[in-house]
């Protein structure tokens, strides 16, 4: 006799009880039946639900066959559930036989000992997911029956090297419906069809304490608790308001619109418009035949047979579904299924849906002449949120990101690093979250921090209290002054004198509280016996820090404040345009005689400077021509065939430079900090020229810089 756990006991005897009061209404006794006594609270939100409708489709569909078959039975049984999980004593993790008419998603089906003890769940695409949070369970049904593998594994069978000609052997291919689970894991579970090369959102990580089904949906009613969404989301009073949530990680444009405030959901609808509007132009003047599309009519895509682009009720039919499938316009199609068939996408993985439209409009696009318009859609979320962005992708393949990196690349290492001053090694993460810098989600209280030092040691902050101090903990750099000086002093070798095993010191990226604070951290390699400017204090009282001028969670720069001084501002590039200040109007800092070009260009011009003196340097007093590429670690190369280029059989790891000299590495290491923080003319103009003239006078001499001036204290 098969064991129940209690609560499966008490599910089963109320299951029994309700079906007896469907069945029997008819007759039923003229005194009304007491309700049952025991757990009736969730007996009477569970026979409301869609899992105890009898008449729904999901339980009917197979009436007329006389059983359940395998292939459907898990989902659509209780008995085909409990054959899956091995509760009925068969083997686990397959459903061995067609299941009996009748039943419904039971109080069995999911409070029974094997399913209790669930916490994997293995993906069409034969992904693994642990989840010991309780939502094995839901996701064992709400993952969809096909992935981005199926698709893949279709186009090699048929061999396909064409992606946009007709197969006749290809018909389209359903991930089945509200796979939500498929959605919400995104590139983990690969439920899309994910286009090679790009990089998806993998799981949404919503806010601590949000991370299962359960924590959103009613277990029992499956409805939505939009009084817990309230509590972050002040507007929401129904669950039509969900749908015009937008939260500030998501800050950019992703239909292109011109609407950035619009709702997600509704994002992702001008998107899926957008891929119908592609598919249907694909299909007409690609493939030669009209397609139209109905959510309610399998397969879904049919033929358009009066070519008027409208699902008509006479084209509603399954002998009318479409058989003319390409490659490409099957990977479109699927993606265009999966996220309509995941009406609550939006919430479950919204960055994940639009990837995969935004991948299938731009592949359908390639293929044919009249394009549907994507110059002003994006993407990808901005800045700290940016999934696909090598700041956080960078340890996929090693499945760890290193106690050295983990405070600025993974969502918590902030956290971490403000209790305990040091991090340890972390699970990659999506990008930044919420919680990364607020302690409390629902209020938005910012975590504190009032003194934030630097690599070089030194410690400066930008009031007790401020928020800003945040941004310093990451913006600052992972090099400085003192390391480059310690380096040096370990190869204890002359100025200019190559060390063997001297190697570049990278100051990292976007280092712009090292150029902020400028010489009160020593970020730049500061040359014994120079003075350097400290803090950077911007014009006017309430432009000081980095939230003065950047939007929080984009980064973007808020162009709005930059106009009320700069009249002629009106796009991001126009910054690169200023000029101001008398003291810099007046000074023509790089001796081309100009002294009202923007600051920018007279910056540029002391690293052009530079980087020939290194190069010259590099090739008279060392022998070794180098070169160098931004993009490329570790950034500076051997010159093998000496044309002063980066050729791209230069560029790789094996051909770095290795010949350093301490004055070499000294310009080198400022040469890097210019270019690694392309906001320096904003952010400490001043102090960036004062290092660059430092630097191309230690390795090119005093004519190098005679036409150059140095900037004041």
């Amino acid at each position: 006799m098969r064991k129940y756990h209690w609560l499966a006991v008490v599910g089963t005897l109320f299951l029994t009880m309700g079906f007896a009061l469907l069945v029997s209404a008819q007759d039923a006794p003229a005194e009304p039946l007491e309700d049952p006594p025991y757990l009736a609270e969730y007996y009477f939100a569970w026979v409301e639900s869609p899992h105890a409708d009898r008449t729904a489709e999901a339980f009917v569909h197979w009436d007329s066959e006389g059983e359940i078959p395998e292939r459907c039975a898990k989902c659509h049984s209780e008995g085909g559930y409990l054959d899956f999980l091995g509760a009925d004593g068969s083997e686990a993790g397959v459903v061995n036989a067609p299941a009996p008419l009748g039943s419904v998603v039971s109080c069995d089906t999911c409070h029974n000992p094997a399913a209790v003890s669930l916490t994997t769940v293995v993906f069409p695409s034969g992904a693994e997911i642990t989840d010991d949070g309780g939502s094995a369970r839901c996701m064992q049904c709400h993952q969809g029956r096909a992935s981005s593998d199926t698709i893949t594994a279709k186009l090699t069978e048929l061999n396909i090297t064409d992606p946009n000609v007709v197969n006749e052997e290809l018909s389209f291919i359903n991930i089945h419906y509200y796979a939500a689970a498929a959605t919400l894991y995104g590139s983990e579970a690969r439920g899309g069809y994910q286009y090679e090369g790009q990089v998806y959102q993998m799981k949404n990580e919503h806010v601590p304490g949000y991370a299962t089904c359960a924590s959103c949906h009613n277990p029992h009613t499956l409805e939505l608790n939009v009084a817990e969404c309230a509590s972050c989301h002040e507007d929401v009073e129904t669950v039509e308001d969900l749908r015009f949530i937008r939260m500030q990680g998501s800050t950019v444009d992703y239909d292109g619109d011109g609407d950035e405030n619009e709702g997600i959901a509704e994002e992702i609808e001008t998107l899926q418009e957008m891929l119908y509007e592609a598919i249907q132009i694909y299909a007409s003047d690609v493939v030669g035949t009209g397609i139209v599309y109905d959510a309610a009519t399998y397969p879904y895509f049919l033929v358009d047979t009066n070519g008027n682009g409208e699902a008509d009720a006479d084209e509603l039919n399954g002998e009318n579904g479409y058989k003319t499938f390409t490659a490409n316009l099957l990977e479109a199609a699927y993606n265009y299924q999966v996220t309509v068939k995941d009406p609550g996408g939006y919430a479950h993985n919204p960055q994940y849906q639009i990837q995969i439209l935004f991948d299938s409009i731009s592949a359908l696009n390639a293929a044919i002449g009249d394009q549907v318009d994507m110059s002003t859609a994006h993407r990808n979320d901005p800045g700290h949120f940016n999934v696909t962005a090598e700041a956080f992708r960078h340890w996929d393949a090693e499945g760890e990101v290193p106690g050295s990196c983990a405070r600025c690349h993974t969502d918590g290492g902030l956290e971490v690093y403000l209790k305990n001053g040091v991090n340890i090694a972390a699970e990659p993460s999506n990008s930044l979250t919420c919680s990364t810098c607020h302690d409390s989600v629902s209020e938005f209280t910012l975590r504190v921090d009032d003194e934030v030092a630097f690599p070089s040691g030194d410690v400066v902050t930008f009031g007790e209290g401020e928020a800003d101090n945040l941004c310093l903990n990451c913006h600052q750099g992972r090099e400085s002054t003192v390391s480059v000086n310690n380096a040096i002093n370990r190869a204890g070798v002359g100025d200019d004198e190559v060390a063997e095993g001297l190697t570049f010191r990278n100051i990292h990226y976007f280092a712009a509280g090292a150029s902020l604070f400028g010489g009160d951290v020593r970020g730049a390699y500061q040359f014994e016996g120079k003075e350097y400017l400290g803090r950077n204090m911007h014009d006017g009282e309430e432009i000081q820090s980095c939230t003065d001028c950047h939007q929080p969670h984009s980064g973007a720069i808020d162009l709005n404040t930059c106009e009320d001084c700069h009249e002629d501002v009106a796009e991001v590039e126009d910054l690169e345009l200023i000029r101001q200040t008398e003291d810099v109007t007046l000074v023509d800092y790089d001796g081309d005689g100009d002294d009202s070009e923007p600051i920018k260009a007279e910056i540029e011009s002391f690293q052009t400077a530079l980087y020939a003196a290194i190069q010259a340097y590099a090739t008279e007093t060392v022998g070794t021509g180098i070169v160098y590429d931004s993009h490329s670690h570790p950034y500076w190369f051997i010159d093998t065939n000496g044309n002063g280029t980066a050729d791209p059989e230069e560029v790789n790891g094996d051909n770095r430079f290795a010949s350093w000299t301490p004055n070499l590495l000294r310009a080198a290491f400022n040469y890097q900090f210019a270019a690694k923080d392309p906001g320096a003319f904003a952010h400490n103009p001043r102090y960036i020229m004062q290092v660059l003239f430092d630097s191309i006078e230690v390795v090119g001499g005093a004519d190098a810089v005679s036409g150059f001036t140095r900037p004041s204290m």
